[in-house]
């Protein structure tokens, strides 16, 4: 068995990006302790996926990364049981949403004055468009 059978999560790799990011202006050893973590190991473990984060531990990791704890907490849920029971954990308690996502969804209510559209094939190209896809 792999002593980093974490590694290869989506969790771990953005965990690792996040820290890169973040250097100019907070050292691991801040964000651990902002995450409520004495030692600073425990994001190293995180990172290179010999460890898991605790769900419980999803705000605080959260606020230390800088980024939204909904998206984190996909992550983490797709690395706790695997990528089959957090769809299913999804499909019935609903996705995540996180605050950049909210805040297209407030946008398109304004612009369609709350009328509730339906995607189309027309939307969907132009939201693939915006994104350059």
């Amino acid at each position: 068995m792999s002593k980093k059978p974490h590694a290869d999560t989506g969790l771990a790799k953005y965990v690792e990006r996040r820290v890169l990011e973040l250097r100019p202006k907070k050292s691991q050893l801040q964000i651990a302790n902002e995450a409520g973590y004495p030692n600073p190991n425990m994001i190293t473990m995180i990172k290179n996926g010999t460890s898991k984060l605790a769900l419980d531990r999803v705000p605080s990791m959260a606020k230390a990364l800088e980024s939204d704890p909904a998206y984190l907490m996909r992550l983490a849920l797709e690395q706790a049981v695997g990528d089959l029971a957090a769809r299913a954990i999804i499909e019935i308690f609903g996705t995540p949403i996180t605050a950049n996502e909210l805040g297209w969804i407030e946008a398109i209510r304004t612009a369609t004055d709350n009328t509730d559209p339906r995607i189309t094939s027309r939307s969907q190209a132009a939201i693939n468009a915006i994104f350059g896809r």
